[in-house]
Order: structure tokens, then sequence, then C-alpha cells
């Protein structure tokens, strides 16, 4: 279920890893400031990711379909190395519909990178590892971490949860700042929508509380899914005294599912009425 080999801090110039987008100026992220950086793969395959492009650990081939003609230009044969594994030619395009979401990068490079930004993260503000999902990654994302630790910026893990405890706690211990979502208390529940137990993902929330770590919990209010009132009573126990942020459903998570191939399994339905007297009552709102 996972893959924790080499966990140790090697030279950040050596350690790889795969990103598919950095956002400046996001302001959703984290404490002030942020820029995020997305990391490719995620364990997770949930009903309703807006994510799709971050779902597979390995380059993706994106287009743009809403815009294509179909003209089929792209499919005839190229003689470029990089178009070979996608079965099309990346660069022919008339419109440039085409591009891959997936870059692989060291961790000391994409820090360097990054490092211009300090002044404008402020005391607050910083760099947030994102995806995806970072624990997949979990030697890349600690050793990006503590490279731009060097550099004095301060960054955050929005997670999942979902790994094995060797490389939660690796990451945590490299790390200012957790986003940790919760979705589903019920394990049936969240292995239907999500395809995962979520045993691993409480394991390392009780450990992120031990650990004193400044962290926040993150619920996304899926209607009909994760806003039901035995859900959010349920995840409120889990999340005892921790602050919590209520995360709305965002209604364009489908668009992008054509442009990477996937077909958007969620089916809308009205949200359902949230009831934060029963969130400010179990001290889950401040």
């Amino acid at each position: 279920m996972f893959n924790d080999t080499h966990l140790m801090y090697n030279d950040t110039h050596t350690v790889k890893g795969m990103i598919f987008d950095i956002k400046e100026f996001t302001v959703h992220d984290g404490p002030g400031v942020r820029t995020t950086v997305f990391f490719k793969g995620c364990p997770l395959s949930c009903i309703w990711c807006h994510n799709p492009e971050g779902m597979d650990p390995g380059p993706t081939l994106t287009v743009r379909e809403a815009m294509c003609d179909h003209c089929g230009i792209c499919r005839r044969p190229c003689t470029h190395d990089d178009c070979r594994p996608h079965g099309r030619c990346l660069h022919i395009c008339p419109k440039g519909l085409i591009s891959i979401a997936g870059k692989q990068v060291t961790a000391g490079a994409l820090a360097e990178k990054l490092a211009p930004s300090a002044p404008l993260f402020g005391e607050d503000g910083g760099v947030t590892l994102s995806g995806g999902e970072p624990l997949l990654q979990p030697q890349f994302a600690a050793a990006l971490a503590e490279s731009l630790h060097e550099y004095g910026i301060r960054v955050a893990l929005q997670t999942s949860g979902f790994s094995s405890e060797e490389a939660f706690l690796r990451v945590l211990s490299a790390v200012d700042y957790v986003l940790f979502d919760l979705k589903l208390a019920d394990d049936e529940a969240h292995r239907r929508y999500t395809g995962v137990s979520n045993t691993p993902i409480h394991r390392n929330l009780a450990h992120l509380k031990q650990s004193g770590k400044p962290h926040v919990i993150r619920i996304p209010l899926i209607p009909g899914i994760t806003d039901t009132r035995e859900n959010l009573s349920s995840l409120a126990v889990l999340a005892g005294e921790s602050p919590v942020e209520l995360m709305p459903y965002n209604p364009y998570a489908g668009a992008k599912y054509p442009n990477v191939g996937r077909q958007f399994d969620y089916l809308e339905t009205a949200p359902n009425p949230v009831d934060l007297t029963q969130f400010h009552n179990a001290r889950l709102l401040k």
C-alpha cells in the first residue's frame, strides 16, 4: 500500500520529485500570502476531485477538448522524442491545446526557483506543498521543505493524511504548519468514495495532534456525501479541539476531466444545510 523506500535525507540537488503546477499569491492554502506547489500523484481517487491532472504519479497528457477542432494533425507521426509515449505530437496543435501535466525537478533547484519570493511572504506566509498528495513523495517533500528553510521560507503541508506512519512523521518533522483534510468518518463510506481506508488517516491525525505542530483540519462539504449531519457529527469527534475550516464544494470540478481522458462520476446534489452552531459547541470553529 505504501512505498517508503529511501526516506533518509540526501543532498537536495539529487532528490527528485514530480510536480504539475506552481501557483503564486494563493491565499487559501495556509496563513498569509503563499506560493503553492502541486505534487503529482495521489493514493486516493475521490469522485469529486477537482485536480484530476494530479491523480496519476507520472506525466499526464492534457488536451483542452472543449476548444479542439478534431483536425487530427496531432495524430500524424512526428520525430519528437517526448511525443512518443503519448501517441501524438505535443507541439503541432495550431491552438496550443496540448500539454503535459507533470515535470520532474530536484528539491534544491525548485527551492532556488521559489527563493526570490521570500520577501513577499512576510512573517505568516510561505510555500504550501499540495497535490495530488505530497506524502506520496515523502523524501522529496521533506527535502524541499528543508531546502526552503535555508532561504528563511516557512512551509505548510496540505495533505489527505493517507500514508505510512514513517512517511507522515518524516514530512511532519520538516514542515511548519499542516492543513489536514478529513472527508468521511465511516471507513466503508471512505472506501466507497475515495477508494482507500481511512484507518491510516486517523492514525496520522492522532500523531499530528500529539506533535503540537500548528495545524487546521479542513472538511470539504461535498453535497450528499460529506455534508450529512451524521458524518459532520462524527468528524467533530475526530477533530476534537483542533481548529476546523469547512470548505465549500467546487461546482466546476468536473470540467477538467475530459481534458485528461477521465470520466467525472460524481452526480452533484443540493447541499445539505450545515448547522454551524453544532461546530461551535464542539469547539471546532474559533
